[in-house]
């Protein structure tokens, strides 16, 4: 019998063999979401809340859930009634146990809240029952604490909507028994999810890795570098996100990112990587949260959000244009084929506008001897397939400025005009992003592929930070990082020596390579 072996004598084998019935504690979204799973995925599932009428309504919504899924084709009829023949109203949380192998708590997210529940549970759990909290950003160790036997509390974070969000963190806590992550992300594979390895610290994995780009979006504004739309153009057209940092704050609500923000920062002990931007302060407080106050970085109509159009193309008088650099050959030929006069002489006439494509710098027209007045940026990241990033500076002269774009907007590809920075906004937000996931690393918080399987799952980038650096180049990052220190002196962005090391070694970033104990087993 189950309930004969402690959470001491139990392995994954066994736990994960004879596991059958789960008890979800909350009828809340979350709740919901992960008694509709755990149902669907064969589980038998005891829905507890304090108040019976929630659990009964919470049972009545999945059922339905399970009806429009059969109804969209997704499910078979056959299948759905026996997922609904899986839910248990079981009413008050801590109505006796028979044979319960996990109990899941989705309750409101307070620590004295969550520590009540688990200390009254563990009084009333059969012994080889584990304990599961659902917190997106509280301590597990500091919840499981309260227990007497702290070892059989671990944390399973679900993403909303639950049954959709593949990704699950498994999050042990400093005193959770050594067997119980692996049989929990067992039970996580056997439900048809993704589960990663997180670890216990501010933010777990996902929140943790996803400061890379908000923080450094809102630092891109605080300089007025660019404005919301600019970024978020960028980030999607060149970076291949599905959503940009300020639409994906104005989609979570400043209300709730802020505060994950401030939190996650002083975690870390004020890590300025993590550093907050007093924006999200300004507009914390001046109820601009983004959709749900119909106004955030945007205005909403109905829920609909309110775009500015694109850069108009000035109509301007044609000048020729002389290209700078590594990029004079793929730049160059693109401006060609849309008939831009391109000049191919080793310096420039005096009508020309000059384009330079720096990489993680600024004022390249200064360094090089260039004349000011005539001199664009154009981001070379991304490879001039997608949207072209235009980097103006203050002693550009009108006239050319607006020829340059004119050229560039030939091409047929959209157009960003954005102030020079000591770097262009998508290649700082891409060295944020890795330099932030190769932070991670470096500390050992979580394996290199969880980092990036998690980032993919939970966040939607087209890659995970460590393989996104490899991709780009990793000696590419280290460079735009470098460039960016140098320029504004900001701890920042100084280079992670996860980062460092392996360009210098010439290994991988998503890859551990070998560690001491790899020597000494």
């Amino acid at each position: 019998m189950r309930g004969e072996w402690t959470s001491e004598e139990a392995t994954v084998e066994q736990w994960a063999r004879q596991a059958t019935t789960i008890r979800v504690i909350g009828t809340g979204a979350m709740g919901r979401g992960i008694a509709q799973l755990a149902a669907a995925g064969g589980l038998t599932v005891e829905l507890a809340d304090l108040r019976m009428e929630a659990v009964v309504s919470a049972t009545e919504y999945i059922g339905g859930m399970f009806d429009k899924l059969v109804s969209k084709g997704r499910m078979t009829a056959e299948d759905a009634a026996a997922a609904k023949g899986r839910l248990r109203p079981v009413g008050e949380p801590l109505t006796p146990f028979q044979d319960c192998d996990v109990v899941v708590e989705a309750v409101r997210e307070d620590i004295d809240t969550k520590r009540e529940l688990f200390t009254s549970l563990e009084k009333v759990c059969p012994k080889h029952t584990i304990l599961v909290t659902n917190t997106s950003s509280l301590p597990v160790t500091a919840i499981a604490a309260a227990l007497e036997d702290p070892s059989r509390v671990a944390g399973l974070h679900f993403f909303n909507p639950v049954p959709l969000m593949r990704l699950v963190e498994v999050i042990p806590g400093a005193r959770t028994a050594e067997w119980i992550p692996d049989a929990l992300a067992d039970l996580v594979r056997r439900l048809g999810h993704e589960p990663v390895l997180a670890p216990d610290a501010p933010g777990f994995l996902v929140n943790h890795a996803g400061r890379g780009l908000v923080t450094e979006a809102l630092q891109i504004l605080s300089e007025g570098a660019a404005e919301p739309v600019d970024i978020d153009r960028i980030s999607r057209d060149v970076l291949g996100l599905k959503m940009g940092p300020c639409e994906l704050l104005d989609l979570t609500g400043m209300d709730v990112s802020h505060p994950v923000m401030e939190s996650i920062w002083t975690g870390f002990y004020t890590e300025p990587r993590f550093r907050p931007s007093r924006i999200g302060r300004a507009r914390l407080e001046a109820g601009l949260h983004g959709r749900k106050t119909g106004e955030g970085f945007y205005k909403y109509a109905d829920g609909a959000k309110q775009e500015p159009p694109e850069v108009a193309v000035p109509a301007v008088e044609p000048r020729p244009v002389w290209v700078h650099g590594d990029v004079r050959e793929s730049l160059g030929a693109l401006l060609s084929a849309a008939g831009v006069e391109v000049e191919s002489g080793e310096e420039p006439s005096a009508n020309a506008v000059l384009l330079v494509a720096p990489l993680g710098q600024s004022t390249v027209a200064a360094a090089e001897g260039l004349p000011l007045e005539r001199t664009l940026g154009v981001d070379p990241l991304g490879g001039f397939f997608t949207r072209l990033t235009v980097m103006v500076h203050p002693g550009v002269d009108v006239d050319a400025g607006r020829a340059g774009i004119a050229a560039l907007a030939a091409t047929g590809r959209s157009v960003s005009v954005v102030r020079d920075a000591p770097a262009p906004v998508a290649q700082r937000l891409l060295a944020s992003v890795v330099n932030v996931g190769c932070g991670i690393a470096e500390q050992r918080l979580a394996r290199p592929q969880d980092i990036d399987t998690a980032v993919r799952l939970a966040l939607g980038y087209p890659r995970g930070p460590l393989e996104w650096g490899e991709h780009e180049g990793a000696d590419r990052v280290l460079r735009i990082l470098h460039g960016l220190q140098e320029a504004t002196g900001d701890p920042r962005y100084r280079p992670s020596a996860w980062l460092t090391e392996r360009v210098a070694l010439g290994l991988a970033l998503n890859e551990a390579g070998t560690a001491p104990s790899d020597l000494t087993a």
